[in-house]
């Protein structure tokens, strides 16, 4: 399997290779050449699989640079009871007629991105044993990609982590989960900005080709393929809980920002599992629900990002839809570079509104969209608490809200439970007047003492304090 680029590179590499490397050298994110595809046989005989041997079977598909023991006994030591806390990883319940919830939370902090980071760390650890190299990992977070890399990275040989928060922008619980943490590996950089100027930050370092060569920069955000490949996983899982046969077609609806949980949906869909639609759930950040519906793909500044309490997503540059345009436009790298390059950059949109070709985005690739406002949210939450007892997470109740807009007969809907409602206690108080349970190893993490370096949204500061303490 070789991969190439969204902006038409002519280089095609291997899976370690971009394991480490994050963007492409023309500033494209990496896709497989093509999909692998998945017939009703290997559905039938991956149904019955464990979580982490049907992870083997998904990922073996497309990393042929481990040697296959190597890549089981990975996913073996990472998707343990142990740590996800059931032997089905990611259960699945039913809510009510049609709708069930995937819980993607049960990891070490309480939020999907552990389903891929904690594989990503061990990966990591194992391609640079085999290097005997030194990786320093750069990320963005707007809440859980924080925590759960640091999480999952704590600890690793020849591995650091930089990440960048925007200042006062995540809830209590999560940044005190991220600040809290005193391994000497882990640096935490609060930026005085939103999410999107932390991810222009990441970007920036990452295109100045120099320097992330010299110090060895990689990422652990979701433009990382490593990572979205890990999520792909989680689609299969659903639909062997949701189905009985292999006939059958499902939906999901994903709470979606930066668009890379969703497009791991895409990549399975693309693969064949039978998908019926992909729903898109944003709040206020709508820019994804405003390209779905219209065409126009349009990045907000920094100043009309809403501050809101499903605050991971409020990002308003989705760094991952690039590769489904990629796809959406057949592939055309060139197009590609052009929007997502020349095109952003100068006008901060895009319009394929009458363009032939975005019509698929439906037809196809079975894309729909809905939006979510914090009066929803509230509402949302209240309405599954009261009826059904459970209690969801912010986020989780945009999915949910923007769901139920999409049921069809006969085809479960699979919401994707993407936090668990500690992490945003506030809201959940102000919507029942009660606070979530809490897991016991997190009592008192706010009143932890704190390792964080407070930064100006500037990728030169953030490049002189790399060098600084990689020295």
């Amino acid at each position: 399997m070789r991969y190439l680029s969204t902006r038409g590179h002519p280089d095609r590499k291997q899976f370690c290779e971009i394991l480490l490397e994050g963007l492409a050298p023309d500033g494209g994110l990496y896709l497989p050449e093509q999909y692998p595809q998945v017939d009703a046989a290997t559905l039938a005989r991956w149904r019955q699989l464990p979580y982490a041997e049907l992870a083997f079977e998904i990922l073996s598909l497309y990393i042929d640079d481990i040697p296959a023991a190597d890549l089981k006994a990975l996913c073996a030591k990472t998707y343990t009871r142990e740590v996800f806390g059931t032997e089905a990883i990611v259960p699945l319940r039913q809510l009510e007629e049609g709708v069930h919830l995937e819980a993607l939370s049960n990891g070490p902090t309480l939020a999907f991105k552990d389903m891929a980071m904690q594989l990503l760390g061990n990966l990591f650890e194992y391609e640079l044993g085999r290097r005997g190299a030194e990786l320093n990992i750069l990320g963005a977070t707007s809440g859980d990609t924080g925590s759960a890399a640091e999480y999952a990275m704590r600890g690793k040989q020849g591995v650091r982590v930089f990440m960048t928060s925007p200042h006062g922008r995540m809830s209590a619980f999560q940044q005190a989960q991220m600040f809290s943490l005193q391994d000497a590996n882990i640096h935490n950089l609060a930026v005085d900005g939103v999410f999107d100027d932390c991810q222009d930050i990441v970007k920036a370092v990452s295109n100045d080709l120099e320097f992330k060569r010299q110090y060895r920069i990689g990422t652990v955000n979701s433009i990382n393929w490593a990572r979205l490949l890990a999520q792909v996983v989680y689609y299969f899982a659903g639909y062997f809980q949701a189905t009985k046969t292999e006939g059958e077609r499902v939906s999901f609806t994903v709470p979606s920002g930066n668009f890379g949980n969703v497009c791991a949906g895409h990549v399975a869909r693309m693969m064949g599992l039978p998908i019926a639609q992909l729903v898109v759930a944003t709040n206020e950040n709508d820019v994804l629900d405003e390209f779905f519906r219209t065409g126009v793909y349009r990045v907000r500044g920094s100043a009309d990002t809403h501050e809101t309490s499903s605050p991971s997503m409020d990002i308003s540059k989705a760094s991952n839809f690039e590769r489904f345009v990629f796809d959406l436009l057949g592939r055309d790298g060139a197009r590609t570079a052009e929007l997502f390059g020349t095109g952003l950059s100068k006008t901060g949109r895009f319009d394929l509104s009458a363009d032939p070709l975005f019509a698929q985005a439906a037809t196809r690739f079975g894309f729909a969209s809905g939006k979510s406002t914090h009066a929803d949210r509230l509402a949302t939450i209240r309405d599954t608490f009261s009826r059904f007892g459970q209690m969801i997470d912010t986020h989780t109740a945009d999915g949910l809200k923007v769901a139920r807009e999409h049921v069809a007969p006969g085809v479960p809907m699979v919401v994707l439970e993407t936090a668990l409602p500690i992490k945003f206690a506030e809201t959940i108080v102000e919507a029942l007047g009660r606070a979530p349970e809490r897991p016991a190893k997190f009592e008192g993490i706010e009143d932890l003492p704190r390792r964080v370096q407070r930064v100006p949204a500037d990728a030169e500061v953030v490049k002189r304090y790399i060098a600084e303490h990689c020295a």
